[in-house]
């Protein structure tokens, strides 16, 4: 039984994400997730307003865990072009290690859902791309790619294979490793 305030809202989260491991990707829904907790509907509607607000946690999540490491990555690597091959390897171990945020991340949690959450995970999105051109751009000034690289291209080709690498992730049932040829795909990526 949860003690601290906190606490049982952090599980509610933890088990809103461990349904959304299940390979099928069956709708959660309130009353799966109370029964999964054993405790009723209200009780979740105690620690959520909505369905939504408990995505909205989950997002959060992400967006907190993914840009304090990216944030990390770009205060200790001083070289432009490492910085974006640590970014895009994070983002795909983060889906390897999170596989129901990674459905929240490809938006198959979030069919039938408030528009809100898409909007959010597209603003994530938008953040990401946007440090990967600045990556991009310190590793031109830097001579690491060629000046005449379009770095908004660039860094939209990055982010479009994140995207699909979790969709084959998620689509496949989990089976489809996500760094699985990482470093033969960064040695393309990176030309």
């Amino acid at each position: 039984m949860a003690s601290k305030p906190g606490e049982r809202k952090l599980q509610i989260l933890q088990t809103v994400a461990e349904m959304l491991e299940q390979p099928k990707g069956e709708k959660i829904t309130t009353a799966a997730l109370a029964a999964r907790l054993e405790i009723s509907e209200a009780a979740l509607y105690r620690h959520f307003a909505s369905k939504a607000q408990m995505f909205e946690g989950l997002i959060e999540f992400i967006e907190q865990t993914v840009f304090g490491l990216v944030n990390k990555i770009t205060a200790e690597e001083e070289n432009g072009l490492r910085q974006v091959e640590g970014i895009v390897a994070l983002l795909l171990g983060f889906a390897q290690k999170n596989r129901g945020m990674t459905r929240v991340l490809i938006g198959d949690a979030l069919v039938n859902e408030d528009e809100r959450l898409q909007a959010r995970i597209n603003q994530f999105l938008d953040r990401i791309e946007t440090t990967l051109k600045q990556a991009l751009r310190i590793a031109v000034t830097q001579g690491e790619l060629d000046a005449a690289v379009e770095v908004g291209a660039q860094a939209n080709v990055l982010l479009c294979y994140v995207i699909g690498r979790w969709q084959q992730f998620g689509k496949s049932g989990f089976t489809r490793d996500p760094m699985a040829q990482w470093p033969q795909h960064w040695a393309i990526l990176s030309r």
